[in-house]
């Protein structure tokens, strides 16, 4: 076991501000380790005389030698993982795969999940062979089930194994982050603000291979040369699954990069999404819009509410290492708020149409997933309050996302595996 997964570097760090010699010992022990925790927890210790001093020194050391934390060995792992993330994408085109769709479909989330899950253990050099069977298992097992279960007329049981299956596989991907510790709630709020960091680097990376996607195009089609086909099938989609593992890389190599920008984003997205809402709440009432009549307003509707609980959560992780906490923790507790009554009105719809059309897996899987969603939601928003009106700390609501992941789970993991036995295939 390596010095890195001995300490607790943020800890350290934070416990001993005041111990300059203990500091440096860290410091001394493992730069690169002290400089990565250092460079997390800054926002939070910005203001002691501790962070002043160490933030220049730290920020001076890398600047002249910034190629230089680029290790051959790091770039091979990136490059090695990212290949075969293509490679597997590419498998229907290799092997001639005449139902392409339904391979995607069943297996895209798996290839993503899988390379950011092997570069992790690679990067953090698991090498424990319970663990390594453990992840191979882990990942093999919805493999093989996904790829069993039928392609041609599939039933609504089914189809929902394909819905959930991209968050088991967050999960298991989850697990292998966290250093398959499983108990600590603090990993599980840090996995989910790396996530969002996840995101925005991955959607700049995006941005940048779009520009150079119309370039290289138009580049060529100046001289005559349509390659934008095969440009498409062979760069753009291959380079999208791969991305991921690169994003990950560039986020543990340079982790102040974007430790700034998911919070500010959480800041300004969450209240834009609470004005969203009302407004949408009040044009659905004056235009007389409802979900109890309409099938396709309430699978919308209910798409709505999981993307707002997904900003919720995210933004409570992003909340937590920000200044102005106050306006942000009072933002989302009006925008649970407003959730909760948005779950309430989506649930009496899906009773409505039960009562109506009887039970079906589509049903079941919506009603089940809005009564999670909204025992969360009252549980986000009364921690909220004791923040806001109390003066509790923002880690009360932290513990509460992170406490409740495990429901989410374990009810994925019903749906996924018991659902096709228990409704059909068919």
């Amino acid at each position: 076991m390596n010095t890195e997964t001995k300490i607790n570097w943020a800890d350290e760090i934070k416990a001993n501000l005041g111990n300059p010699e203990i500091l440096e010992g860290l410091y001394r022990n493992d730069r690169k380790a002290f400089k990565t925790a250092f460079d997390g927890i800054f926002q939070e210790i910005e203001n002691t005389d501790a962070a002043k001093f160490w933030k220049p020194r730290l920020d001076y050391e890398i600047k002249p030698d910034i190629l230089k934390t680029f290790t051959l060995k790091e770039l091979l792992i990136v490059a090695a993982t990212g290949l075969l993330a293509a490679f597997l994408i590419k498998i229907p085109a290799i092997f001639s795969i005449s139902d392409e769709d339904s391979f995607y479909f069943k297996n895209a989330a798996i290839i993503v999940f899988f390379g950011l899950a092997l570069y992790t253990m690679l990067i953090n050099r698991i090498s424990e062979p319970g663990k390594i069977i453990t992840s191979v298992v882990a990942f093999l097992i919805p493999v093989l089930y996904s790829n069993l279960l039928p392609s041609r007329d599939p039933g609504d049981a089914v189809i929902l194994v394909y819905i959930h299956l991209p968050m088991l596989m967050w999960f298991i991907y989850g697990i292998v982050w966290s250093g398959f510790d499983l108990r600590d709630h603090d990993k599980r709020i840090d996995f989910i603000r790396h996530n969002g960091d996840l995101a925005i680097t991955y959607a700049l990376i995006a941005a940048g291979g779009g520009v150079l996607t119309l370039i290289t195009v138009g580049l060529f089609n100046s001289i005559g040369f349509d390659i934008s086909e095969f440009y498409a099938e062979n760069i753009v989609f291959a380079g999208a699954v791969a991305a991921p593992v690169v994003a990950a890389y560039l986020i543990g190599k340079f982790p102040a990069l974007v430790s700034k920008i998911a919070p500010l984003i959480a800041g300004i997205f969450s209240p834009l999404v609470l004005i969203t809402l009302i407004v949408f709440l009040v044009t659905m009432i004056l235009t007389g819009k409802d979900p109890y009549n309409d099938r396709d307003f309430l699978l919308i509707f209910n798409v709505l509410l999981l993307g707002v609980m997904v900003i919720i959560i995210f933004s409570v992780s992003g909340t937590s290492v920000i200044k102005n906490q106050k306006f942000n923790s009072i933002t989302l507790f009006i925008l649970s708020v407003v959730t909760i009554i948005i779950d309430l009105v989506a649930l009496s719809a899906i009773f409505y149409r039960l009562g109506e059309y009887g039970l079906t897996p589509n049903r079941l899987a919506i009603l089940v997933s809005n009564i999670l969603v909204l025992i969360n939601l009252i549980m986000i928003m009364a921690g909220l309050y004791r923040i806001n009106f109390r003066n509790k700390e923002f880690r009360i609501v932290e513990m509460t996302v992170s406490r409740y992941l495990p429901v989410y789970l374990a009810w994925i993991i019903f749906v996924v595996f018991a659902f096709p036995l228990i409704f059909g295939m068919k």
